[in-house]
């Protein structure tokens, strides 16, 4: 494609040459030739050559170089590697040298440049362009006609080494001979936070390139490791969420269908809410808040996702072999074992840390959608409030009709004393709200974004951007009106009330305490806010901290 271009740049050049000679040489015979060669274009004692060599006028023993072009690359040899290592002795010649999964050595030389992905480099002959290595650990003893860059690796440049470039080590070690010559200078980034290079190579040569997390093999014994620990972590978050692990089981055996649709559902929907918040970010300071907050949540509820189909599993296997069995904690880790051995098989290792974490996730959303809609199915309509010791008294038809004609005349006669006594006193008594159902995590965390909402906008107004200081004003803002009235804008919205489990008023002490206990269940990546989804008592770590429930109530006071 270049050389079509430059022989279209070229030709407006030799039309206006030919012009010139053509009047001298206009008896002559003129003759175009294209070929292998290039364009020879003749005409009398005329010449004209455009080929590999440049641009050559030849008119009556003349000779007239207009341009020269010299081969990007003399060899015409590229090479090439994927999973294996390359090397270029010396004497040999290439125009790159590509490897990825291997190591890449060069002895000899390289017209263009040399990149290693996955792999290491040693350069101890000439590279005209620049050596670049991604995860893996670059050693140049060598001319370097670029810059030398490693990223996630370490750098060393020997006795030898001449960089014309910069030498660039990005979260690695960088070590340089004193006889080494860098004309542009080093840049370092994080040097040394990255020393594990050699293990993520070998984990890339032989699981990543076929297809698995891992491989019976000691030179992947760090990502044995993580897997590991992360089986260790699925362990423990089984012992804390017994019966919300057995709720979401029960979910994937009941109703497989619907929790698989929920899992696609959630992929399809969360970069559009990645979208809306960032939307938000950009007109309000919410968006600041929420996305952080959107990815430790989408984090947690991968972990628990997962832990439930761990959890699936191993119950499947342990109720064919003994009937009974109901650990979450052993189903879990039989179902983690299975899994791990599945992780060995190339191509299924992947598909099946896909599919795990997708149903898991799915089963979890799916599971806290039918804790909210039972949650609505509990609330009871309000009833009219009946004076003591009537209600189980059946009056006859005369004390009926008596009391119509003195309810007509009290209506009458204007308002009752005392009845804004009788208002108060049918508001719900702190006992009685204890009473009522629990509220769910879904109403709970729709009320306590209309709270955010509501303070993030009271704050820009004045001028004020800053998270953290968000994070502060909404506790301070929840425990005063906690106190005052009981529950806040959005509870207000949502019919939701905040109330001691021991049916005492609430004090400044427990909304102060609550208000605090918030930024407990946050900073555990929102953990404590999880926790509502699978309490018997939909009790927040927070909830538990200052002894108290968030109810649902048919009716609630207003601001004023």
């Amino acid at each position: 494609m270049k050389q079509i271009l430059r022989w279209a740049l070229t030709g407006a050049l030799l039309t206006g040459l030919c012009a010139c000679i053509a009047p001298a040489a206009a008896h002559d015979t003129r003759r175009v030739e294209v070929g292998s060669a290039g364009i020879d274009i003749r005409g009398g004692g005329g010449h004209v050559v455009i080929g590999n060599g440049g641009i050559r006028i030849t008119d009556h023993s003349k000779s007239i170089v207009i341009a020269k072009h010299q081969s990007r690359c003399p060899s015409g040899q590229e090479i090439v590697a994927v999973g294996h290592s390359t090397r270029l002795a010396a004497g040999r010649t290439a125009c790159d040298v590509v490897t990825v999964f291997g190591n890449s050595s060069v002895h000899g030389t390289v017209s263009d440049s040399v990149v290693s992905v996955m792999g290491s480099t040693r350069v101890d002959g000439n590279v005209a362009n620049s050596v670049v290595t991604v995860f893996g650990n670059a050693h140049i003893n060598g001319s370097v006609g670029g810059n030398a860059v490693t990223i996630f690796g370490n750098l060393k440049l020997g006795p030898k080494a001449v960089v014309q470039g910069q030498a660039v080590s990005l979260f690695g070690s960088f070590e340089r001979n004193s006889s080494a010559v860098v004309q542009g200078g080093t840049v370092r980034l994080m040097s040394g936070i990255f020393r594990f290079t050699d293990g993520l190579q070998g984990w890339g040569e032989h699981c990543l390139l076929f297809g698995r997390l891992l491989a019976p093999r000691l030179d992947v014994l760090w990502a044995w490791g993580v897997a590991l620990g992360l089986l260790a972590i699925y362990l423990l978050v089984a012992a804390l969420f017994r019966d919300g692990l057995r709720r979401c089981v029960r979910t994937l055996e009941e109703h497989p269908g619907p929790s698989i649709l929920t899992a696609l559902a959630m992929v399809l929907l969360t970069p559009i809410l990645m979208l809306v918040l960032m939307v938000a970010l950009t007109v309000t300071v919410v968006g600041i808040i929420f996305v952080p907050l959107l990815w430790i949540g989408l984090l947690c509820a991968g972990i628990l996702g997962r832990v439930v189909t761990l959890a699936w599993l191993g119950g499947r296997i342990l109720r064919g072999a003994h009937r009974g069995v109901d650990q979450p904690v052993l189903h879990v880790l039989v179902g983690g074992m299975l899994v791990l051995v599945l992780y060995m098989v190339p191509v299924v290792g992947f598909i099946v840390f896909a599919v795990v974490g997708l149903i898991g996730f799915g089963t979890l959303t799916y599971t806290l959608l039918l804790a909210l809609r039972s949650a609505r199915g509990a609330v009871p309509p309000p009833q009219p409030a009946e004076p003591p010791g009537t209600a189980s008294a059946a009056p006859g038809p005369g004390v009926a009709a008596a009391d119509t004609t003195s309810d007509t005349a009290a209506m009458s006669a204007g308002p009752i004393p005392g009845a804004a006594t009788s208002a108060a006193a049918a508001e719900p008594t702190p006992l009685e709200l204890t009473a009522l159902p629990r509220a769910g995590f879904w109403i709970r965390m729709a009320a306590l974004l209309i709270d955010l909402v509501l303070i993030s906008v009271c704050l820009s107004l004045i001028g004020h951007h800053d998270s953290n200081g968000t994070l502060i004003a909404l506790a301070a803002y929840g425990a005063l009106m906690w106190k005052l009235r009981g529950t806040t804008v959005g509870g207000i919205i949502c019919h939701l009330r905040v109330a001691r489990i021991d049916g005492r008023p609430l004090s400044w002490e427990t909304a102060i305490l609550r208000a605090l206990g918030c930024f407990l269940s946050l900073v555990a990546a929102g953990l404590g806010f999880f926790w509502i989804a699978f309490d018997a008592e939909r009790q927040a770590w927070h909830d538990k901290i200052a002894g108290t429930v968030v109810v649902l109530v048919p009716k609630v006071r207003g601001l004023v």
